[in-house]
């Protein structure tokens, strides 16, 4: 990747190499993985062979989507279902209430984070992406996978057994009429190290200056990799020394003197922020579209702060995805096609600027990665630019690459449980850590 990215300019630099990194996530990859992420290791086979479809005469086929998406990007996704049902003549896709738990599951899957853990587990349920494409005929792009992005719907050989359609990186926002209220700059605002951010939180009057969603996958995965610090060593965790001690007793700290809240879940968290009851909200990048349409919300983004004191901080943060489409195994052969036709429609640059601009997710190809480079549509995509300025910021390394042990949604759960006694007093900083790694060890 750097013999690629020689004689760039920074522009290009982002522009080109997250181009490269983020179309991978729409396309089978060169490249393979060494480990195959848990639950996943191999391609689903269908449930029996796959035969013509039969539909009456004339009729065009119908294609069940399910969906676990907010309600905000649920409408994006409706509106691109009419987009293509509209333009297609043969197909047309239907949304349903029904899951994959039903006898007979909907062709298509949106499913969340732990949906799709459960998904996954047990007998295949799935017909690899990659395989449907292929048998398809719809030839997609070969881009090797990069290490700081989702390796959920990955199989061992690299290839993608499902559309990552959610992904996202945790940014900064911040509430501009609160900044502007306190004396500070908007244009450039004082938050580019958590020292800078300490001392910017103090000067804002407000019951909540700042709020985490997601702190584990924010304090543990994303601080570590921004900030190039081991989250495994071999093959156990090891977030529980010095540099993570150090990091979480500091947010111990501010919640103790009320600089920093934390609510029940995303939602309530983006909720607050919306509303201006907290002036600074770190959370998914993707929240940048609900909060745009907030009326009377001025609304800024920017980088994730980093630890001054961490070696060639910063470095890059993590992508993953928080819905992915699964298509469901044992349809027919010319469902599948259909299937594989409205994928190359999501796919395509124009589908793919607006997904982006009502959802916020991040891009799935080329297209959409130099549609947020473009100052032609403003700074609709700008929680885009800043995203992949992050995730491209150096090249990734084998500290700041995506760690599936940690990755997993029960990893996850147990991060957030054990942060939340550090939290509530209840445990240090250290006493939780440990806790965690025993728990997610015995988890494997």
């Amino acid at each position: 990747m750097s013999t690629f990215i020689q004689g760039i300019g920074r522009r290009g630099l982002i522009c080109v190499m997250g181009a490269a990194m983020l179309a991978a996530l729409a396309m089978p990859a060169s490249a393979a993985p060494k480990k195959a992420p848990a639950k996943a290791k191999a391609p689903a086979p269908a449930a029996k062979a796959e035969q013509p479809a039969e539909q009456p005469a004339g009729q065009p086929l119908q294609i069940e989507l399910s969906q676990q998406l907010p309600p905000q990007h649920a409408k994006a996704l409706q509106e691109l279902v009419e987009r293509f049902n509209a333009q297609e003549t043969t197909s047309q896709v239907t949304l349903v209430e029904s899951n994959w738990q039903a006898a007979k599951p909907p062709h298509m899957m949106i499913l969340g984070r732990a949906d799709e853990e459960a998904f996954l587990q047990g007998k295949p349920r799935y017909k690899p992406l990659f395989a449907l494409m292929k048998e398809a005929g719809v030839a997609l792009q070969a881009v090797k996978l990069p290490a700081m992005v989702t390796r959920k719907p990955v199989n061992a050989n690299g290839q993608l057994l499902a559309l990552p359609v959610g992904l996202n990186t945790p940014v900064l926002y911040f509430n501009r009429a609160a900044f502007k209220r306190a004396g500070l700059n908007t244009d450039t605002p004082p938050v580019a190290t958590w020292s800078e951010l300490q001392n910017t939180l103090g000067k804002l009057s407000t019951a909540c200056p700042i709020t985490i969603a997601e702190p584990g996958r924010v304090v543990i995965e994303n601080v570590s990799a921004w900030d190039n610090v081991p989250l495994i060593t071999g093959k156990q965790p090891a977030f529980n020394g010095l540099f993570h001690v150090k990091y979480v007793s500091l947010m111990a700290s501010w919640k103790r003197a009320n600089l920093l809240k934390f609510f029940k879940g995303r939602a309530e968290a983006d909720e607050r922020f919306a509303k201006g009851e907290c002036a600074v909200f770190i959370g998914p990048s993707d929240s940048w579209a609900t909060f745009r349409q907030q009326n009377g919300l001025d609304v800024g983004v920017t980088r994730l702060p980093y630890l001054e004191d961490a070696p060639g901080a910063p470095q890059n943060t993590l992508a993953s995805s928080s819905a992915s489409l699964w298509i469901a195994a044992g349809k027919k052969a010319a469902e599948n096609k259909a299937i594989a036709k409205f994928v190359s429609f999501w796919l395509k640059p124009e589908n793919q600027i607006t997904w982006q601009r009502d959802t916020g997710y991040l891009p799935l190809n080329k297209a959409g990665i130099f549609a947020s480079e473009s100052a032609l549509l403003g700074d609709s995509l700008e929680n885009i630019r800043v995203a992949i300025g992050q995730l491209t910021n150096k090249p990734v390394t084998p500290y700041s690459s995506v760690q599936p042990m940690i990755e997993r949604e029960s990893s996850r759960r147990i991060l957030d449980e054990e942060l939340a006694e550090v939290w509530a007093n209840n445990k240090s900083a250290k006493a939780a850590l440990d806790s965690a790694i025993a728990r997610i060890s015995a988890n494997k």
